[in-house]
């Protein structure tokens, strides 16, 4: 191999590497927006190991060591308006401190399947939250995930121990090409207490497995799974925003 080839070969590795990684320089847009926009809560920045992310620390009404991790979908950030925004400030009325953080990104023009990579950055950013709620006295913590986020969740529950004492799975998609990316691969391994939430207008990538999810649950042995639908919810909950805060703090208090 002349030296050319040596070269164009460690930048082809190189790029490869970089289309795996999060887009930072988008995360770093979305926080300067966020951040100015920010109204309920304070701006924490959280580390995972390799580099600072940010997270919106929201305090409940009531004083509580009980906290939820929010992780939201595909490509936006922890403070997006749709199933975000309300769960993260409506939950602190029910006796929940929230803690949403800003999952990996790829580009506006990324395809679904090419952010299979960026669930191995999943776990050290989930860690992260967890360590910064301990530190803040939290003692009971659950995961609250949508869409994409709640994939990523559930991956991060099925591949590490478990350190949560339950999860929230909002529109949880299934994408079988990839074992990270397929919830029901993760269901089979999950063990704490799980919400199934998903519309009777959600994604066809959702709807269409809801008796498999429930089947992959039955395997892991997991009594404490439970499926439900919001009527006329769509995979965004416009409109029925209320309803899904209740729904989720109902089940919640209920654990």
């Amino acid at each position: 191999m002349n030296t050319f080839s040596k070269i164009l070969t460690v930048l082809l590795m190189f790029v490869a590497v970089a289309a795996q990684a999060s887009d930072l320089a988008k995360e770093k847009r979305w926080a300067d927006q966020v951040i100015e926009a920010i109204i309920d809560g304070d701006a924490v920045l959280l580390n995972d190991g390799s580099s600072n992310f940010l997270g919106i620390y929201t305090r409940a009404t009531e004083n509580t060591s009980r906290a939820a991790i929010i992780m939201h979908g595909t490509g936006v950030h922890p403070d997006w308006q749709q199933v975000i925004q309300p769960l993260r400030v409506g939950l602190t009325e029910h006796g929940w401190n929230t803690l949403s953080i800003q999952m990996p990104v790829l580009g506006n023009e990324a395809e679904y399947p090419e952010y299979a990579p960026l669930y191995d950055e999943v776990a050290p950013r989930v860690d992260a939250a967890i360590d910064y709620l301990k530190q803040h006295g939290t003692k009971q913590i659950v995961l609250i995930g949508h869409s994409q986020g709640a994939s990523m969740a559930a991956y991060y529950l099925s591949a590490t121990k478990q350190k949560v004492k339950g999860f929230v799975a909002i529109g949880i998609p299934t994408y079988a090409n990839d074992p990270r990316m397929n919830s029901l691969l993760s269901l089979q391994k999950i063990h704490v207490p799980v919400l199934d939430l998903y519309g009777s207008e959600d994604l066809d990538i959702v709807l269409n497995n809801v008796d498999r999810r429930r089947d992959a649950a039955k395997q892991a042995g997991n009594a404490d799974y439970t499926q439900i639908r919001i009527s006329g919810a769509n995979h965004f909950y416009d409109g029925h925003e209320d309803e899904l805060v209740e729904t989720v703090s109902d089940w919640l208090n209920r654990q």
